[in-house]
């Protein structure tokens, strides 16, 4: 499992490991009942503080993500893949309405923030999102 935290973001640290680990379930590279690594494990492979990748884990946990077993560890959960995506569009639609209130801010017509948002898809297939 691949997490990569950014320091520059704007999002906290726990959230960024939340929203990366929804993402790695989303795409089913996590898959039902795989494990996480240990807290303890994951926040020294991020250097990170203990407290907040439990954060972290606990957020996941209370939205149904994953789960707790005693002495094991955390698994993930058998969650909805409907569940799932749904939860991401909402994660996109609000992106969309911020972006959307930028563009106003600076003038940019429909169809040129269109064409920005085709340009970095191809720039993403280019370099293979």
């Amino acid at each position: 499992m691949n997490i990569l935290i950014s320091n520059s973001s704007d999002m906290p640290i726990y959230e960024q490991i939340c929203s990366q680990i929804k993402g790695l379930i989303a795409s089913g590279e996590l898959k039902a009942n795989d494990p996480l690594p240990s807290i303890r494990a994951l926040a020294k492979d991020l250097r990170i503080s203990v407290i907040t990748t439990k954060r972290a884990y606990d957020e996941l946990e209370s939205e149904g993500y994953v789960y707790t077993v005693a002495a094991k560890g955390c698994y993930v959960a058998d969650t909805n893949s409907e569940l799932i995506r749904e939860s991401r569009l909402r994660e996109i639609e609000e992106l969309i309405e911020r972006i959307a209130s930028l563009a106003g801010s600076v003038k940019l017509t429909q169809k040129e923030l269109i064409e920005m948002i085709k340009l970095v898809y191809e720039e993403g297939d280019e370099n293979g999102r």
